[in-house]
């Protein structure tokens, strides 16, 4: 695309025009786009160039990287919210909300991945060189474990839910070792047992997690590890299992450089869509948001940004 001003210099309004016209690339029918992010763009034939406003050229390209979604989940999702008589400001990936609450500029520099363990899904993001560079959902969650748990045990969901979230250790504990739960009856649950159950359905997961990450050359080869949130990541010593299949660094996520009273992991995704609304819309500790991710947040939750 040719630069709009006489002088050669690049506005951030070229910049818009790119990355708008990188969107015009044919698509299944069955796929819409959320959003694009720039890998890299390209002054002049000269390649690798991240920040190009002020930069002199007469040809501006860009390499993007665009986030994309089953059209008809997305279709039934706005008609779930339309039905409940809200309004839909914006449709933002899962895999992406928290990760400017939970990631610094420098972990997102050297190499880095968000591992969202929802109910029904589990979502990846991974970063590197400060930009986002890979995403994928796996249709599995947490909740996929609470059906095994109820199963297995013949108990209700409600009751597997809890031995889930107090007892449902992925790691094998003492042998013959036996924990009580108490839901309207008394319930003995052999730990080896539970071990059993969990750890079939934790290790899929991370299996599905490296198989993608294997895709990308990045198996084992994320610097600054991998940081877990949402519910599923309350599982106890999910840390050990998550190090343990994936080879890197893994911690559970906390908010990065703001103060909040809630260290739920579930949360985070809220808590990121809040600390990226709080920045400029475009740029989030120097790092692109995407073409419309913040914009769209921010309209979303202007009123509640002081």
């Amino acid at each position: 695309m040719a630069v709009s001003r006489a002088d050669g210099q690049i506005s951030s309004e070229d910049v818009d025009r790119v990355l708008q016209a990188a969107q015009t690339f044919s698509l299944p029918s069955n796929k819409d786009i959320l959003d694009v992010f720039p890998q890299q763009f390209v002054v002049d034939g000269e390649e690798q160039v991240k920040e190009v406003v002020g930069m002199r050229g007469v040809r501006l390209e860009a390499d993007v990287l665009a986030v994309c979604g089953f059209t008809p989940y997305i279709r039934n999702l706005h008609e779930a919210v339309l039905g409940a008589d809200l309004e839909i400001r914006a449709t933002i990936p899962t895999s992406l909300m928290s990760a400017p609450a939970v990631l610094t500029p420098q972990q997102k520099e050297v190499g880095v991945a968000t591992l969202d363990l929802g109910a029904g899904t589990t979502g990846l993001a991974v970063y590197e060189q400060g930009d986002l560079i890979h995403t994928a959902v796996f249709p599995v969650g947490s909740e996929n474990i609470t059906n095994d748990i109820a199963v297995g045990l013949r108990c209700e969901p409600e009751v597997a839910e809890r031995i889930k979230v107090e007892f449902g250790s992925s790691r094998r504990g003492k042998k013959g070792e036996k924990v009580e739960i108490v839901e309207g009856q008394f319930l003995a649950l052999p730990q080896k047992l539970l071990h059993r159950i969990v750890d079939a359905r934790v290790r899929e997961i991370f299996q599905l997690v490296n198989k993608e990450l294997k895709q990308i050359s990045k198996q084992g080869a994320l610097p600054a590890g991998v940081v877990l949130v949402g519910g599923g990541a309350k599982l106890p010593k999910i840390v050990d299992e998550a190090k343990k299949e994936l080879k890197v660094t893994v911690r559970i996520g906390k908010p990065q450089g703001v103060v909040s009273l809630q260290s739920d992991p579930a949360f985070l995704g809220v808590i990121g869509l809040l600390v990226g609304a709080a920045g400029d819309g475009r740029q989030e500790g120097g790092i692109h948001m995407g073409t419309s991710f913040m914009q769209n947040v921010r309209r979303m939750l202007k009123p509640f940004i002081p």
